[in-house]
């Protein structure tokens, strides 16, 4: 029991440390307060391995107007964002059968064609661009790994705590401990940084001359044409559709007060 005690106690310790060392940050626009363990030049190291990584696996887009469009639209939002320091990078991926973008950290920004049917108009796809700005610029990947890296760390405490009891009694408070991480603090967090990537996005593309209110159309067109039930939202890594376009109607006036055209 003296050993399980030390252990825990070393785990708190380590804990306090990680926690005193963590970069002191706040969320753009939004201001919100951020726990980061990762070096931002680690996020952007990896950031930037993973974004080769899929281009070689992916087929670039050899349209001369779609690839123009993106880097255009990304080039006025990156512009914008107050991070100069960053390598920007606007990619369109020829793949029409996939509606999605992704962003990753140090300004590494991928579009699947099958999202430009959906965002139709320039500004449309300002909007899904700017919301995958927002998630770099606010650092939310290495929000995530920082969050990994704390429940590991509780993983860790729990075996220390419990080793003494039976092996099925072992794996089942591993697998509440599992289940009530990923529901109860991963799902919901995820969904936040969700929503604090549409509020810097609204703010980014108005400020980068495109109409917020564009943001609205592109998510009741994205809903009419899905025929896949969604998940209940608490088991989801995205907000339930209808839920943020509603929250995102009330972040649109003050997005507006950034908007010239």
């Amino acid at each position: 029991m003296k050993h399980i005690s030390s252990m825990v106690r070393y785990l708190v310790i380590s804990l306090i440390v990680m926690l005193l060392a963590a970069g002191c940050a706040t969320a753009p626009v939004t201001g919100r307060s951020q726990l980061l363990l990762v070096p931002e030049q680690q996020e952007m190291a990896l950031g930037l391995e993973a974004y080769q990584q899929i281009l070689a696996q992916e087929r670039i887009s050899q349209d001369p107007e779609i690839n123009a469009m993106v880097k255009r639209v990304g080039s006025r939002i990156a512009a914008v964002s107050g991070h100069s320091d960053y390598n920007w990078e606007f990619t369109a991926i020829q793949d029409d059968k996939t509606a999605n973008a992704f962003a990753l950290p140090g300004g590494k920004v991928a579009v699947y064609t099958g999202l430009l049917p959906y965002t139709k108009t320039e500004a449309g796809l300002a909007f899904v661009m700017a919301h995958e700005v927002g998630h770099a610029i606010a650092r939310h990947g290495g929000e995530r790994m920082s969050q990994q890296l704390l429940l590991q760390l509780g993983q860790q405490g729990l075996n220390a705590a419990i080793a003494d009891r039976s092996p099925t009694a072992i794996q089942a408070l591993n697998l509440g401990y599992g289940i009530a991480g990923t529901v109860g603090v991963v799902l919901p967090f995820s969904r936040r940084q969700e929503y604090e990537a549409d509020q810097i996005g609204l703010v980014l593309m108005a400020k980068a001359g495109y109409d917020p209110r564009e943001a609205t159309g592109f998510f009741q067109r994205m809903m009419s044409a899905s025929d896949k039930p969604s998940p209940p939202e608490f088991l989801s890594t995205h907000p339930a559709d209808q839920a943020r376009i509603e929250a995102i109607k009330k972040m649109i006036p003050e997005a507006m007060q950034y908007y010239r055209k």
